[in-house]
């Protein structure tokens, strides 16, 4: 009954696990609506967020328990990635850089 009980669960994992491997990562990868362009902490729990969307920029106010748009401005045309990879702070490009290697390691072993 136990050995039963143990791979019913193991099943349930599996399933989760393929799902969540062939699904999510391949949709994350092919479309991404919006991107994280900067970010600045205001406070303990505050942020302000610039956020790219459909050529467009959005500043957002981000606390812990909502999103307020502040601005909506368009894209400056001199804002390429790396004009934004050199204003942003040390520990910004590490956490980036860390999120892009995670992304190209799933993306590799699916296919």
């Amino acid at each position: 009954m136990v050995f039963g009980l143990l791979l019913v669960l193991g099943l349930i994992f599996a399933a989760a696990w393929l799902f969540r491997r062939f699904t999510m990562g391949s949709m994350m990868g092919r479309f991404q609506p919006a991107r994280v362009v900067s970010g600045v902490m205001v406070g303990p729990h505050e942020r302000v967020v610039i956020v790219e969307l459909g050529g467009e920029w959005l500043v957002l106010g981000v606390t812990s328990r909502s999103v307020n748009l502040l601005k909506t401005m368009d894209k400056p045309p001199q804002a390429d990635a790396a004009n934004v990879a050199a204003a942003t702070p040390p520990f910004a490009q590490w956490l980036a850089a860390a999120i892009e290697k995670s992304r190209k390691r799933q993306g590799g072993e699916g296919e």
